[in-house]
């Protein structure tokens, strides 16, 4: 039996939330690792091996495809259960009106076949995939709380919500006795920042909100591959929806990302890395993100992906500001209004006080 190596390994464990579960710093997204069962399996092996414990599914990703492959992937290696944390994200999984968005018919419904297909009884964490201003509030909380009660998973988190509607459902839980949400999952890396940042601030200091982070390396564009131009089948050409967005946005802004791209590769490079595991590491620098999901397709490219947790703990406050230089585009903060000055940038002030450490 094969379970994730938590004690002899260099990876960092977190809090996910405002609970008792602990998390790897790093985690493993498969949404699109499934088309080579084998290197499937292998960097899922790897992953285990290098005390990974996060493992992260859709019922969107291929509408079902991810969560089977994970499924056969984990009962193939004979994955201890209890060793390892799985979630899934309930929004969308067929064509019919009632199989999208969070009505209760479809979160219960939608997460007993996401359990079918991964083979598990349970996972342990269950996500809403995104806001649905349709159905009321009470009738989301009310739903997840039921498949905690059942037993179908452990935790509720969100992904993508505005603070608002974090707070929002926060308040249901709490007038009607129902368990909150310990986390959300947004984007966030070099190029997209404000949630993390700036948003979320008062969600992390007086909530102890979670996050568990996606697209680390803005779907490729800061491997630094796409500065030429964009291949025929990579991910930027080929994947709608985020990657298509990332896309314009990369292409809007071309000239000044690829000069900081550059630059950025030219600080990893003198350390003796690579640009995408600056990438990762700066993200993973922020203690406010419990887990950075890396997209990985391939066994050498996620042996490559988890150097960065020896370059994060290179990462001080010198390095940090380096970076920043480069970068520029923190989010602005709110103003301290005795003085009408703005708060000291949130990133700044955290990993200038943070002891970055296993």
């Amino acid at each position: 039996m094969v379970e994730a190596n938590t004690t002899n390994t260099k990876m960092i464990y977190r809090f996910l939330g405002n609970s008792g579960i602990q998390v790897s710093v790093l985690g493993w997204g498969n949404w699109i690792n499934t088309s080579n069962k084998e290197e499937h399996v292998k960097t899922l092996e790897l992953a285990l091996k290098s005390g990974v414990n996060f493992f992260d599914t859709a019922e969107i990703y291929g509408f079902g495809e991810a969560e089977t492959s994970l499924g056969h992937a984990l009962k193939e290696l004979k994955v201890r259960r209890e060793s390892i944390v799985v979630t899934t994200k309930i929004f969308k999984c067929g064509l019919g009106i009632n199989d999208t968005m969070l009505s209760r018919k479809h979160i219960i419904e939608g997460l007993q076949n996401s359990l079918k297909r991964l083979q598990l009884d349970y996972v342990d964490v269950v996500f809403c995939h995104r806001y649905d201003p349709r159905t009321p509030i009470e009738e989301v909380c009310r739903a997840m709380n039921y498949c905690i009660e059942k037993g179908w998973a452990h935790y509720w988190s969100t992904s993508e919500w505005s603070g608002v509607q974090i707070m929002e459902a926060f308040a249901v839980c709490d007038k009607l006795c129902l368990i909150k949400p310990i986390a959300d999952q947004c984007q966030y890396n070099m190029m997209v920042r404000n949630k993390v940042e700036n948003e979320y601030v008062h969600l992390f200091d007086n909530y102890k909100y979670g996050t568990t982070v996606w697209s680390p390396l803005f779907s490729g564009i800061l491997t630094g591959k796409y500065k030429e131009k964009v291949e025929q089948g990579t991910r930027l050409d080929v994947f709608a929806n985020e990657s298509a967005m990332h896309k314009k946005t990369y292409l809007d802004n071309k000239d000044d990302w690829d000069r900081k791209i550059t630059e950025l590769g030219e600080i990893a490079k003198g350390l003796g890395y690579t640009m995408p595991q600056l990438a990762l590491a700066w993200v993973i620098r922020n203690p406010n993100v419990s887990v950075c999901i890396m997209g990985t397709s391939k066994v050498q490219q996620l042996e490559e992906n988890l150097k960065a947790i020896e370059l994060a703990k290179l990462i001080d406050s010198e390095l940090e500001a380096k970076i920043e230089k480069v970068l520029g585009n923190a989010p602005d903060m709110e103003l301290d209004w005795r003085y009408f000055t703005p708060l000291s940038k949130r990133r700044e002030k955290l990993v200038s006080e943070t002891k970055f450490s296993k």
